[in-house]
């Protein structure tokens, strides 16, 4: 099992494909997750991206556009090790909270920028 191992969801009142050209450029990734290399193996279009992990972390990420309602739920999924090897258990904790952090701050952000102020019961654009 790898020692870094997020999972996170997070709904955004917008269509999978507005979610999807937010993360269609690689130029984007490197502004979501600055510390790691990404390779894509799976582009999924509107139902999200899979890649190869390196840098920082090495194994596999997940952005998975799942439709729902008038929006879409975002699943992160990150399963990873430091290229060094296993991380003591106290630092696998601190790794694994500082990736749900990054998860979240990435998500909200989209969710801020993507939802443009849409007020709370009216369709979603796009």
């Amino acid at each position: 099992m790898a020692s870094v191992d997020v999972v996170d969801e997070t709904f955004l009142a917008v269509p999978p494909s507005v979610v999807a050209a937010a993360f269609a450029a690689p130029s984007s990734w490197g502004e979501f997750w600055p510390d790691l290399e990404l390779d894509v193996y799976a582009n999924r279009g509107d139902e999200g991206l899979r890649w190869t992990v390196g840098g920082a972390l090495v194994g596999t990420m997940e952005v998975w556009l799942e439709p729902m309602l008038d929006g879409t739920l975002l699943h992160y999924f990150l399963r990873a090790d430091p290229p060094a090897g296993s991380l003591t258990p106290r630092n696998a904790r601190r790794e694994v909270q500082r990736r749900q952090l990054d998860a979240k701050s990435v998500a909200l952000g989209l969710k801020l920028t993507l939802e443009d102020g849409r007020p709370a019961g009216c369709p979603p654009h796009g």
